[in-house]
């Protein structure tokens, strides 16, 4: 599952991902945490644009209420679940821009030991999520998002403890059937991204704290 990950410059995402429209505003950031509001691009009136969103997703039921933590979801509780059923189907989904994220190994001292996990020779790409929207008391609308998780590529599974399991990491080819394709079409995208094309190091247990943040946070030790 997917905690905390690193955030690339607007600029670098605007390269990457193109969005037609950008309502969003963002900078660097080495420790995004939720429940703090994200960058992600999704489909509005068939142009892609760049929103700020929770993240942490509550459902449209929830009236703006937020429930238990819910920042990833395995892609096996899409279909039958209350909360992430809806978005799916009514394809509701987005990309969140990402430059690394964190990952925690347990170790036989049962201490958490952090890893910073990337796409080797990319400062950004893309991992997969749904949207919704609620509103709440006094007129307040909350936009938020959940990442999509997959089970863990070869890599991940030697870091992780298991059960393993990843962010869907996509392809670039895979950007705009995510956004745009039928739900048959976005579910096949949704697999293992090649452990080939990842690295992975472990970094200072600093990460622990959501109060830190810096570029230090991403050095190996």
């Amino acid at each position: 599952m997917l905690e905390r990950y690193v955030l690339p410059d607007q600029l670098v995402a605007e390269r990457e991902f193109m969005p037609a429209r950008s309502w969003w505003q963002f900078s660097a950031r080495y420790n995004v945490a939720p429940p703090q509001y994200v960058p992600a691009i999704r489909m509005h009136d068939g142009q892609s644009e760049g929103m700020m969103m929770r993240w942490g997703l509550i459902p449209a039921w929830a009236e703006g209420k937020p429930g238990e933590p819910n920042s990833s979801f395995d892609v096996e509780d899409m279909d039958g679940s209350r909360t992430y059923g809806t978005p799916w189907l009514e394809s509701q989904r987005c990309i969140l821009p990402v430059a690394g994220f964190y990952t925690w190994r347990l170790n036989r001292y049962r201490y958490r030991q952090p890893y910073f996990v990337q796409v080797s020779n990319r400062n950004v790409f893309g991992i997969a999520g749904v949207w919704d929207r609620s509103e709440g008391g006094h007129d307040e609308v909350i936009e938020s998002c959940s990442v999509v998780c997959v089970a863990a590529n070869e890599l991940l599974a030697r870091v992780l403890t298991p059960p393993a399991r990843m962010p869907a990491v996509l392809k670039r080819r895979d950007y705009d059937l995510w956004l745009k394709g039928t739900p048959v079409e976005a579910r096949a995208v949704l697999q293992p991204y090649n452990a080939a094309w990842m690295q992975a190091h472990p970094v200072s247990p600093r990460i622990n704290s959501s109060d830190v943040d810096d570029p230090d946070l991403i050095r190996p030790v």
